[in-house]
C-alpha cells in the first residue's frame, strides 16, 4: 500500500510493530476557505469562515490511501472519497506537544 502524504508536515506513524514516518508529498490537500466580515467584538475585528471543496487532491488510485487534514479529510469523505484518512489518536511529548500519531483515522 501507498501512503501519500498531502500534508506539509512528516507523518510519524508509531505503531506497535515500530515507527513509519512518512514525508509530505510536496502536494498539498486544502479546503477552500471563504471569509466574510462580521460585526466586530468590541474593538476586535470577526470574520465568518466557511470551508468548501478540497483542493490539491488526486483522484483515486488503486493500492494508494491519501493522509489529509482532519477537515480535508472530512470534506472528501463527504464526497464519498473512502481512500482519504487523517491522522489518528496523537501522541504527546513531555511538554504536550505532538509528536506522532498512533495510527490513522477513516471515515466514520
Amino acid at each position: 500500500m501507498n501512503i501519500v502524504n498531502l500534508t506539509p508536515h512528516p507523518l510519524k506513524l508509531m505503531l506497535e510493530a515500530g515507527e513509519r514516518t512518512v514525508p509530505p508529498s510536496g502536494t498539498l490537500a486544502r479546503c477552500v476557505e471563504n471569509a466574510t466580515k462580521a460585526e466586530p467584538l468590541g474593538d476586535i475585528p470577526l470574520v465568518r469562515k466557511t470551508f468548501g471543496e478540497v483542493e490539491g487532491l488526486p483522484e483515486p488510485a488503486e493500492g494508494t490511501v491519501y493522509v489529509t487534514s482532519a477537515l480535508a479529510a472530512q470534506a472528501a469523505w463527504a464526497k464519498g472519497r473512502l481512500d482519504v484518512y487523517c491522522p489518528g489518536d496523537p501522541v504527546r511529548d513531555a511538554d504536550g506537544r505532538i509528536i506522532g500519531c498512533r495510527g490513522l483515522c477513516a471515515r466514520p
